[in-house]
């Protein structure tokens, strides 16, 4: 996609520092990173979205996360912690519409956090749990999903 920036670092069109790059995806840092060695890994094809990805590519790139993360914290940048953000859509917060997962270093005082709703406290009822269940489970069903039925 022409437009888009991560493809355009993957094909050299924009500077990176790339950490790793293989035939399926690209690694490399973050220009605006919420603390240093905080990471970007794409699919190398342009993918909007995370049920748009491939299973291969899906495994390939969640198994490059858990390495790099481990590189991470032996890299000597202080990330005692790790967090993997996903954001799928623009109402989760996904800035660029290329499938992403970012690997951001943690640490105690970092001044990160996460802001929650004013109803977050507000817990739902079982009714209403067991009701978003339902929803869900026909949803799979009607996608044909038998991997895990209940």
């Amino acid at each position: 996609m022409s437009e888009c920036p991560f493809c355009k670092i993957r094909e050299g069109q924009l500077s990176a520092s790339v950490v790793h790059q293989d035939s399926i995806c690209t690694a490399f840092l973050d220009v605006q990173p919420i603390n240093p060695g905080h990471i970007i890994i794409i699919p190398n094809e342009h993918v909007e979205s995370f049920s748009n990805l491939s299973s291969g590519t899906r495994d390939h790139l969640f198994q490059l996360s858990q390495t790099l993360s481990g590189a991470l914290r032996k890299s000597g940048i202080k990330s005692p912690g790790v967090n993997l953000f996903l954001a799928d859509g623009k109402e989760a917060m996904q800035e660029v519409p290329h499938f992403h997962i970012h690997i951001i270093p943690r640490f105690e005082g970092d001044g990160f956090e996460f802001n929650f709703s004013p109803t977050y406290f507000e817990l739902p009822t079982r009714d209403e749990l067991d009701q978003n269940a339902e929803h869900i489970k026909q949803a799979l069903h009607e996608m044909g999903d038998t991997t895990g039925s209940v």
